[in-house]
C-alpha cells in the first residue's frame, strides 16, 4: 500500500504538470474544451464543460496506476468519457468553433483507435509518437502542443520527498478500488481567473479552486482509505511567473491514521462554507451559528480541502449536486484527520426519530439504484464534510 501511495502522488504530480500545460498554450485553449450532454452532464450547471486536460489526465492516472498495479485494473474510475468530438464545425464549450481536421482512417489503422465518425477515444499508446499522433487527430494543426502532451504523457515523476517515501503500509491493492477526478472545478480551470481575492483564506472562485483528486477505497466496504489532492495553481514563481503546485495525502485504513497535515484547531465559533447556489433555507439557518463567518466558494473539491486545512470547520451541500468522483479523496484524508463525511438527508431523518449517534458516512461502492450516467454515483441528498465531531453536531443540530 505505501507504494500505491506514492504511486498515486505520483500520477497526480504528472496530472497537474499536464494541467498547467494545457492552460499555458492559451491560443490552443481554446480548442480543448467539449461541452458535456446527455446523462454524463451534471444538472446542476446550465453548461457542464470536459477539457481535453481533463480526459487525457484521466487515461493518463488509468494508464500508470494500472501498469504499475495490475490487480486495479477494471477498478479504476473516473468522472469523464475519454471520447473527444473532433468534427469539422462541431461547436465546442464557450461558443468556440474547431477546426477539422483531416480524415483519421490512416491513423485509425496505426493505432487500433476506437474512432466512430469523427470522435476520437484518447487513451495512452505504447509510444510518445503514438500518443502525439492520436492527440494531433484531436488537435490538428497543433503538431508541436500535441507533441508537448505526449512527452508530458510518458514523462517519469521524481518526487524527491522522504516523509513520504518512509510511509509503511500493508493492505492488499486487489482490496482497492479508485475513484478519479481529473479537474475538480472545470469551469474555473476553463475561466482561468487569477485575481480572486481570498476572504478569510478562502478564495470565492478562480484558477485556485482547480484540483486533481484521487482516492482510494475498499472494493468491498466503499469506505475511502487513500486520499490525494493535488493544487496544480496553488501559487505563481514570483521570477518566473509560472504556476507552482502542492499537494496533500492521508491514509485511514483500520487503525492507521497518516497525513500529509495535522488536524486544525477546534475554534468556539465554526466557519462554514456554502456553494454560491446553496438555497437560502440553508443560508439562513447557518447565519445564527457562524455569524459573519460563512463563507462561499466555487467547486466541490476546494471547500473539502478547505475544510482539510483549516480554512472552514465544515462544509455543507444540501443539494445531491456532487459525485463519488469529487468526495471520495477528500474524504479519505478528512478520516486521516480525524474527520469524516456524512450524507445531510440520513442525518438529518436519524435525528428527527432520536437517533442523535454518529450519523453513517458516504460510501463509494454503491450506485444510485435506478439512476443512469453520472447520477448512478450522485451523492443524494447532499452531505456535511468536517474535521472535529463537535462541528458536525453544530451543523445537524441548526439545521
Amino acid at each position: 500500500m505505501a507504494g500505491l501511495l506514492q504511486a498515486l502522488v505520483g500520477a497526480s504530480e504528472k496530472a497537474a504538470h499536464i494541467a498547467r500545460l494545457c492552460r499555458r498554450e492559451e491560443p490552443l485553449f481554446q480548442l480543448l474544451v467539449a461541452e458535456k450532454t446527455g446523462a454524463d452532464r451534471n444538472r446542476r450547471f446550465l453548461q457542464d464543460f470536459k477539457t481535453l486536460a481533463d480526459v487525457l489526465i484521466q487515461e493518463v492516472i488509468k494508464h500508470d496506476l494500472g501498469k504499475e498495479f495490475p490487480e486495479l485494473q477494471g477498478h479504476i474510475h473516473g468522472e469523464e468519457s475519454n471520447e473527444f468530438k473532433n468534427g469539422q464545425g462541431e461547436s465546442r464549450g464557450g461558443g468556440q468553433q474547431s477546426r477539422g481536421p483531416p480524415r483519421l482512417q490512416g491513423l485509425r489503422l496505426r493505432l487500433g483507435m476506437a474512432v466512430t465518425g469523427e470522435t476520437v477515444t484518447v487513451r495512452v499508446c505504447a509510444a510518445p509518437g503514438d500518443t502525439a499522433a492520436l492527440l494531433l487527430s484531436v488537435l490538428e494543426p497543433e503538431r508541436a502542443a500535441a507533441e508537448l502532451l505526449a512527452a508530458a504523457v510518458h514523462r517519469d515523476v521524481a518526487l524527491g520527498d522522504t516523509e513520504l517515501a518512509g510511509v509503511a503500509l500493508s493492505i492488499p491493492p486487489q482490496d482497492l478500488a479508485i475513484w478519479i477526478d481529473p479537474i475538480d472545478s472545470t469551469n474555473e480551470y476553463i475561466r482561468g481567473r487569477e485575481d480572486v481575492a481570498p476572504v478569510d483564506g478562502i478564495a470565492p472562485g478562480g484558477l485556485c479552486s482547480a484540483l486533481v483528486l484521487i482516492g482510494a477505497y475498499d472494493r468491498h466496504t466503499g469506505c475511502p482509505v487513500l486520499g490525494v489532492i493535488n493544487e496544480p495553481f496553488f501559487r505563481r514563481d514570483p521570477l518566473t511567473r509560472r504556476w507552482q503546485g502542492r499537494y496533500h495525502w492521508g491514509v485511514a485504513y483500520g487503525d492507521t491514521r497518516l497525513s500529509s497535515l495535522s488536524p486544525p484547531p477546534l475554534r468556539p465559533t465554526p466557519c462554514v462554507v456554502l456553494s454560491r447556489a446553496e438555497g437560502a433555507a440553508v443560508r439562513g439557518a447557518l447565519s445564527p451559528l457562524c455569524g459573519d463567518r460563512l463563507h462561499f466558494a466555487a467547486g466541490a473539491g476546494y471547500k473539502m480541502l478547505c475544510v482539510i486545512l483549516g480554512l472552514a470547520d465544515a462544509y455543507v451541500l444540501s443539494e445531491g449536486s456532487t459525485f463519488a468522483w469529487d468526495a471520495c479523496a477528500p474524504h479519505a484524508i478528512l478520516r486521516a484527520l480525524g474527520g469524516g463525511m456524512v450524507a445531510l438527508e440520513e442525518a438529518l431523518r436519524a435525528r428527527r426519530v432520536g437517533n442523535t449517534g454518529t450519523p453513517q458516512e458516504l460510501v463509494y461502492n454503491r450506485p444510485v439504484e435506478g439512476a443512469e450516467g453520472a447520477e448512478r454515483w450522485a451523492n443524494r441528498g447532499g452531505l456535511v464534510a468536517y474535521v472535529h465531531p463537535q462541528n458536525l453536531e453544530a451543523v445537524l443540530a441548526t439545521l
